[in-house]
């Protein structure tokens, strides 16, 4: 199997988005989704998952894909909850109590699926 390239070798543009860009928007499509329904919600956060350990595979080494886990964890997770409040609809699915603790579960997660 052939690893994709490094996130380093990619120009600067590309990276913000990746790190940065993506996770935002995924996270704002799975707030969403957290007010319409419970099995789309939980179908997207199983695929954001995924695209954390997929996203550990262009990084040299287990610290680097941590910090890259660290970002886009962080921003998946408060991208869920600021779209899921802007949207107002009631969560479909259970979350933490405090919610906010969503950021910090997505984080640990985004960290070690990408180390």
């Amino acid at each position: 199997m052939k690893l994709p390239p490094l996130i380093s070798e990619h120009p600067r543009p590309v990276q913000v988005f990746l790190i940065v860009v993506l996770p935002a928007l995924f996270g704002a499509v799975t707030g969403y989704f957290l007010g319409v329904s419970e099995a789309t919600y939980l179908v997207l956060s199983v695929i954001g998952i995924v695209g954390g350990i997929g996203a550990g595979l262009d990084h040299m080494g287990p610290r680097a894909g941590a910090l890259r886990g660290l970002a886009a964890g962080s921003i998946f997770g408060a991208s869920i909850l600021i779209a899921h409040e802007i949207h107002g609809a009631e969560a479909k699915a259970e979350l933490p109590e405090p919610p906010i603790l969503l950021i910090v579960i997505t984080t640990v997660l985004g960290v070690l699926f990408a180390a």
